[in-house]
């Protein structure tokens, strides 16, 4: 449990950071007044989440190979793996961007997006989206860093980003006065801010990146793939889901939107210790797994649950408590402040099941069954998300749809752990690597694991 919370805390302070320059990023925006502002980024946020969910999908792959080859004790396959999980991330990533640049208005008009409103939201992406690879690299090497237990500095990458954007923000929306041209400028130069810090920590620091040749780049590419692919599709569920509720709730008006994107910026902050807890299981996991260390998963998966009830518990009583004003931060009115104190109220406690989702998710990718994280995720964004917010949007208008998307999470939440325990018991049924068959030098992550103590990295 010590580790989990270490790696947890660490992981969302960094996580936490970003999203909350995310959602400063909206409140100024908001403070200019026009709400077909705050609509425009709900728009271009719904659109950048798929990109971002692509890359968080190959994270996914290069925390799990490289903790694994750590967990084996063969550091320099490691150091090959990050390398190569980091070219592969940037040619995935850049040959995404190409493809979608020129589609950017279309798809957002097809979101909802109307008049003013998408022509602002199509200015944000067109400067922000070429960024991916950037977004993508960064993202990679704090990866990597989780991948080694060094929780800390995997939060300075994230810290660092979310620090620059704080400075950067005021400086070019209000200070150069470029409204929100400036809010994209800064999001792209905070990526750059991201890269610095990660590789300085993850080349520098543990030696951990290792130009790959191309023999070892393409040894690298299927393993990373048979992770990757079925996390992507994992990752994309969830973009997938909220472009659907981004139209329903187009059909209410830009203040519905507004609201929605409000609700969008605000559950990352309030609940970005469980984000963070999915990505810190998954490295304790795989390291574990590689260590042939089965009832350590157990252990860290119910540890993990836990903590997910315990957290999400004090978050929704503190929102509910506080949800009028923190309608009145964004200046929020009409439908839009309905949505906010609706959400704070009532839907946060969907996060319940949400977060033992993401949860079971992280570890189902960690231990070989990352078919089963794709089709929990799609389920829940599919058949937990199509028909409540539908049926939510006719029955109770925007706020239904609201409630419809919360609902539908309870079902795959409580499943998914079912399934999670079940694969965890049959790999604890497996007969454990004969002492001869395991290196003798121990990993720092490893000693901590093995003596119940987090070491000074993690």
């Amino acid at each position: 449990m010590r580790h989990v919370v270490i790696m947890t805390t660490t992981g969302s302070v960094g996580l936490v950071s970003i999203f909350i320059v995310d959602a400063l990023n909206l409140f100024y925006i908001s403070l200019l007044g026009e709400q077909a502002l705050a609509a425009a980024i709900g728009y271009a946020g719904t659109l950048m989440f798929f990109t971002m969910s692509v890359s968080i999908g190959m994270t996914v792959a290069t925390t799990a190979l490289v903790a694994r080859a750590l967990g084996a004790r063969d550091r320099k396959r490691a150091a090959g793996l990050a390398g190569s999980s980091l070219a592969l991330m940037v040619l995935v990533t850049s040959a995404m961007t190409i493809l979608i640049w020129p589609f950017l208005e279309p798809l957002t008009a097809l979101l909802g997006a109307r008049g003013e409103t998408l022509q602002i939201a199509t200015g944000f992406l067109q400067i922000v989206m070429p960024s991916a690879p950037l977004m993508a690299t960064g993202m990679c090497l704090a990866g990597t860093l989780r991948a080694t237990g060094d929780a800390k500095r995997a939060m300075y990458v994230t810290l660092s980003g979310g620090l620059a954007a704080a400075v950067l923000d005021p400086l070019l929306i209000f200070g150069l006065d470029l409204g929100v041209t400036g809010a994209a400028f800064s999001t792209v130069l905070s990526r750059l801010v991201l890269i610095a810090v990660g590789f300085y920590g993850a080349h520098f620091v543990h030696r951990l990146i290792r130009i790959p040749s191309i023999r070892q780049l393409r040894e690298a590419t299927r393993p990373f793939f048979v992770i990757g692919t079925p996390a992507i599709l994992t990752q994309l569920a969830t973009p997938f889901g909220n472009a659907f509720v981004t139209m329903q709730m187009a059909e209410f008006g830009d203040d519905a939107v507004a609201g929605w994107a409000i609700v969008g910026r605000l559950i990352p902050v309030a609940f970005g210790a469980i984000f963070a807890l999915s990505g810190s299981v998954g490295p304790i996991i795989g390291q574990n797994l590689g260590a042939g260390l089965h009832h350590r998963i157990y252990l860290t998966m119910r540890d993990s649950l836990a903590l997910t009830t315990v957290y999400v518990l004090v978050v929704w009583a503190v929102i509910a408590i506080f949800a009028g004003g923190i309608a009145n931060l964004f200046d929020a009115e009409g439908a839009a402040r309905d949505l906010v104190v609706f959400f704070c109220h009532i839907v946060a406690a969907s996060f319940l099941f949400n977060g033992a989702l993401f949860v079971s998710n992280a570890a189902f990718n960690n231990l070989g069954h990352a078919v089963y994280s794709t089709l929990f995720n799609w389920g829940r964004s599919t058949l937990g998300t199509l028909p409540f917010v539908w049926v939510g949007a006719r029955m109770g208008g925007a706020e239904g749809a609201l409630a419809g998307w919360g609902l539908g999470g309870v079902l795959f939440g409580i499943a998914s752990v079912v399934v999670c325990f079940r694969v965890i018991a049959r790999i604890g049924d497996q007969p454990p690597p004969q002492d001869d068959q395991r290196p003798q030098a121990p990993t720092a992550g490893l000693s901590a694991f093995s003596t119940g103590k987090a070491s000074t990295a993690g």
